[in-house]
């Protein structure tokens, strides 16, 4: 009994030793970050904490595109840094290691399910949109680009050097290139020119140990990883190397809306059987969403079908003409112009708007939610009514987007890139809500889980195939501060198909500790 008290007093004295080993502490953190930067970048003004509470909540919302998200866990986020120097996020990196606190980084804030920046155990976030440098290299067709810049300063950089050069990426201009690109962004230069991912050439991520790693110096098993497999599980990409494609000088774009009683269902039915085997040059995305109807108080469907072709308007209404009349296209639906006026054209912007819309970076998030599927055969006409009954069923905004697959889609090995998805698909489904109260957070949820019932019959299956870039935690999640590995399988496998044990193989080599962890992340092949 003697022993007893020493033995005791020892046991507590490690239990106290213990927590403060592994309790993380944010003065500590920050005390680091100054202590690995230099004076010639500082990184004072970049810090952001909670006992700053205006500023903190502002640098918080800045980029939280989500209004699900819109409140920081005060408790669990210790800090922001809003990198402004590449050695900002090396000491990051570092100093939140060193310190046990996990990191998330943010480029565009459009993470789908707000995992860039949010997390139920201590952490920081890594704000990247202060580095958003762009340099275009038009006589080799290339540019570089930092994570942080928007999709929409990339083209009007674009557009700034050359008329004829193009990016095969999304249409939404305000998405952050770093995990854009990242997850294998796409957009409607898909068929012609392939998706992001297949157009790096070269990359600089901060890794696991604070070191600046480039194509040359990481490795080809880590570049085939980041591109397509997400850059967030394996490191911090600091800027991508990209090869630019060539467009004509015109293109053509419409934009057609059919409702059911115009024959909506007939259409889009015959669109599943044709818009894969189109020439290359044609991308026709159908967008089926929830409208009034001509009678007050009365909803339908319209089908709206958004088109871009890489050419005349003559040549389009003459393969429209052939391929699906019964859409009716009328020359005066076609619009000419150039590929960068596509883009507005794409993001919604009335004909002739300044090229300036696509620089700014708007702050009102809405509450929203997103989910996807892959097409392999034709979804039957009382399939898409089953859809129909289901989404007049939502009391808000609910919509779906049908993005076709084939020409060089097929082409490309679904090991080639860490994104898997390519031959055998007709098209990629998004199902998206949107609502305006928080009150209407839990009905809506129950509501898209529901319409993604009624699609299952149709989809792809063994597994359910989803994009990485429209994240869902329904498909399958890890609590934040853990990684089981064989609840990661059963989300990777759906994103990632094949190609998993090849990037659990490649985070295992390059950050075995798993310290670039999050809900979906891939963990390490134990």
């Amino acid at each position: 009994m003697k022993e007893a008290v020493p033995v005791l007093c020892l046991v507590l004295l490690f239990t106290v030793l213990e927590a403060a080993i592994t309790k993380p502490n944010s003065a500590n953190f920050i005390e680091c970050l100054l202590y690995r930067t230099s004076q010639e970048n500082p990184i004072t003004d970049a810090i952001f904490t909670a006992e700053n509470t205006t500023t903190f909540l502002s640098s918080y919302l800045s980029y939280t595109k989500n209004k699900r998200y819109s409140t920081p866990n005060y408790k669990k986020l210790l800090a922001i840094v809003a990198a402004k120097h590449v050695s900002h996020v090396q000491a990051t990196v570092v100093c939140a290691k060193s310190n046990g606190i996990q990191l998330r980084t943010r480029s565009g804030g459009h993470d789908l399910e707000g995992l860039s920046y949010r997390s139920s155990v201590p952490f920081v976030i890594l704000d990247m949109y202060n580095l958003r440098s762009i340099t275009v290299d038009v006589s080799n067709k290339k540019a570089w680009v930092q994570a942080g810049a928007t999709l929409g300063e990339l083209y009007v950089k674009i557009n700034e050097a050359s008329q004829t050069l193009a990016f095969p990426a999304g249409v939404c201009p305000t998405v952050g290139a770093g995990g854009h690109i990242s997850g294998g962004g796409y957009g409607n230069l898909m068929r012609k020119y392939g998706i992001t991912v297949d157009h790096v050439v070269d990359a600089r991520l901060v890794d696991v140990n604070g070191k600046i790693l480039n194509r040359a110096t990481m490795g080809e098993d880590l570049f085939w990883a980041i591109r397509g497999g997400g850059g967030g599980s394996f490191g911090v990409i600091i800027s991508w190397k990209i090869n630019l494609v060539k467009v004509p000088k015109i293109l053509t774009v419409f934009r057609v809306n059919k409702t059911l009683e115009q024959g909506g269902t007939d259409v889009l039915y015959k669109w599943q059987l044709v818009s894969t085997k189109f020439p290359e040059d044609l991308f026709m995305r159908a967008w089926p969403q929830v409208v009034n109807g001509t009678k007050h108080g009365e909803r339908t469907i319209a089908v709206v079908f958004y088109a871009q072709f890489l050419g005349p308007a003559d040549r389009l209404m003459a393969l429209m003409n052939q391929r699906l009349p019964e859409l009716g296209l009328r020359r005066k639906d076609c619009h000419e112009m150039s590929w960068f006026n596509t883009t507005l054209f794409w993001a919604d912007y009335p004909i002739g708007t300044s090229k300036s819309v696509l620089l700014e970076r708007p702050t009102n998030p809405g509450f929203f939610k997103s989910k996807s599927d892959y097409v392999k055969k034709p979804i039957p006409k009382e399939g898409l009514e089953k859809l129909w009954k289901k989404m007049l069923k939502f009391d808000n905004i609910v919509w779906m987007q049908f993005n076709p697959y084939g020409g060089v889609m097929d082409r490309i090995a679904s090991n080639a890139t860490a994104f898997p998805h390519r031959k055998g698909n007709l098209f990629k489904v998004q199902y998206s809500t949107v609502w305006l109260d928080s009150n209407g957070t839990e009905a809506s949820l129950s509501m898209m889980k529901e319409l993604y019932e009624v699609a299952e019959p149709y989809v792809s299956s063994n597994p359910r195939k989803a994009f990485f870039n429209y994240r869902d935690i329904d498909i399958g999640s890890n609590p934040s501060g853990e990684t089981n590995v064989d609840e990661a399988k059963i989300y990777g496998f759906k994103y990632f198909l094949g190609n998993l044990k090849r990037l659990m193989e490649i985070k295992a080599k390059y950050d075995p500790e798993n310290f670039f962890k999050n809900e979906q992340s891939i963990p390490p092949l134990m």
